[in-house]
């Protein structure tokens, strides 16, 4: 999959960085409108898959019951392991 330097689908990064299982599960997730981006101060609810993220963005999402909030880091090349996958983001304090 080639993509743009600057970007990565949200469902693609969210399965990067191992939120999920699988890409499929990442989609369905982000369809449901349960992801909040954060850009240059702005905030939006991502309702499509294909929506991109970039490297300064803050998500904020609940999974398994528990609400997580990352800035984006890193884009990545690849789903590598749980060490890798941990350099795509960095933990925020919520608010």
């Amino acid at each position: 999959m080639i993509e743009d330097a600057s970007g990565c689908r949200v469902d693609v990064w969210l399965w990067r960085a191992r939120f999920f299982k699988t890409r499929t599960l990442a989609a369905h997730f982000v369809d449901e409108s349960r992801v909040r981006l954060t850009r240059s101060g702005q905030e939006t609810r991502l309702d499509k898959p294909s929506r991109t993220v970039k490297v300064g963005d803050n998500l904020v999402f609940a999974v398994g019951g528990k609400l997580t909030a990352v800035r984006v880091e890193a884009l990545g090349e690849r789903r590598g392991p749980p060490a890798e996958a941990r350099g795509l983001y960095s933990p925020l304090q919520i608010t």
